[in-house]
């Protein structure tokens, strides 16, 4: 599995989000600084995670950006699937119309037996968890 960079910022985004009171508005500025990630990501990233209905957007002089939900109701495959759709190792492990050989290959089971255990693990892993893991 590959996450991408717009991912892993966007894991960086709502991890940012999750460490301020729930409701509170932050400036997309202060996320890109704060996290170390580009300003010219920010507002794409935000914008993808607020369609998901992850994210909100406040507009206004006070404007930017809150948790839609609670921290425990957000995992971080929710996030990650967001920004970069289902992660595999394989595409024959999403769609097996991709490959003619996915029915006869050897290693197909392998590649569909990892993405679903990551996306287990990505589907147990909530943000809250995440925050508390690092105090």
């Amino acid at each position: 599995m590959f996450v991408t960079r717009e991912a892993d910022y966007a894991v960086r985004c709502v991890l940012m989000l999750a460490r301020v009171s729930m409701g509170q508005v932050v400036r997309a500025a202060a996320i890109a600084s704060e996290m170390a990630i580009p300003r010219v990501f920010v507002d794409k990233i935000l914008q993808r995670l607020t369609r998901a209905k992850l994210t909100r957007s406040h507009r206004g002089a006070k404007g930017g950006y809150s948790l839609a939900r609670a921290p425990n109701a957000i995992t971080l495959f929710d996030v990650i699937a967001s920004i970069q759709g289902c992660a595999a190792m394989n595409v024959c492990a999403v769609d097996e119309r991709a490959c003619s050989l996915s029915g006869t290959c050897p290693v197909h089971p392998i590649w569909v037996d990892l993405r679903e255990s990551v996306d287990a693990r990505l589907k147990a892993t909530r943000i809250s968890d995440l925050i508390q893991a690092r105090g």
